[in-house]
């Protein structure tokens, strides 16, 4: 298994954010490195075995997350060359508000649809955390088709057991992703949020009483669900 030093990726991080960023992102640059020092063995120790176990290469090309809300479980997937393998799942152990997507700050919604992460935060209150990129294209869209402003920001995926409008999934399971969206770069790794399990269940029964978009926004977190089939 080839590592990377220490060094090396302190100095990937730092050149990454050169570009068009305020000055105090190095600090950031430095913290992510500590972070990825600190935890490295152990992550590498626990998703190690996983990995090879499936066949994927270590770190992998790309990561997806898979959260359903109903159940409460973030699924973690890597991809190997064309083909998706699942990993392991997350609890998530925090999340307010109800099945139904994001519309407004303040709701304390939990967004649904598909998502990249854009940050690491190795400074975060709930010990480490990944920032999504609500709202996306998509939300923005059907809030101005609505007629809705203040659409709210800043959803994490983080640690600790309790949020508000992000994905609490405890310090040891941050740990884990946030090493691994430190080696494979946030580019790489997508989020994918779901009331259901799409895979199992029809949205039919979701779709009352709701803005007509979301009929829509279902069909597709259904169709990108099916990438993601776990063998039984």
């Amino acid at each position: 298994m080839q590592r990377v030093g220490c060094s090396l990726l302190l100095l990937f991080l730092l050149l990454s954010s050169v570009c068009g960023l305020a000055a105090g992102v190095d600090s950031d640059a430095e913290a992510i490195a500590r972070v990825v020092e600190r935890y490295r063995d152990k992550v590498e120790s626990r998703l190690l075995p996983l990995f090879q176990f499936t066949g994927v290469d270590w770190p992998p090309q790309e990561l997806q997350l898979v959260a359903i809300k109903e159940t409460r479980r973030l699924e973690l997937w890597a991809r190997s060359g064309e083909r998706w393998h699942y990993i392991r799942d997350y609890r998530i152990k925090g999340m307010s508000g109800r099945l139904g997507p994001k519309l407004k700050e303040g709701d304390r919604q939990v967004p649904e649809g598909s998502y990249r992460v854009t940050r690491l935060n190795p400074n975060s209150s709930f010990h480490l955390s990944l920032k999504v990129d609500y709202p996306n294209a998509f939300d923005r869209a059907m809030a101005k088709r609505d007629g809705r402003r203040r659409l709210g920001g800043d959803i994490f995926i983080h640690g600790d057991q309790v949020s508000s409008g992000c994905l609490a999934i405890g310090d040891r399971a941050i740990e884990e992703l946030f090493v691994l969206a430190a080696l494979l770069g946030t580019e790489h790794i997508r989020l994918l949020v779901s009331p259901i399990d799409f895979r199992i269940y029809s949205d039919e029964s979701l779709l009352r009483n709701r803005p007509d978009w979301i009929d829509g926004l279902y069909r597709d977190i259904s169709q990108e669900m099916r990438n993601f089939q776990r063998r039984q």
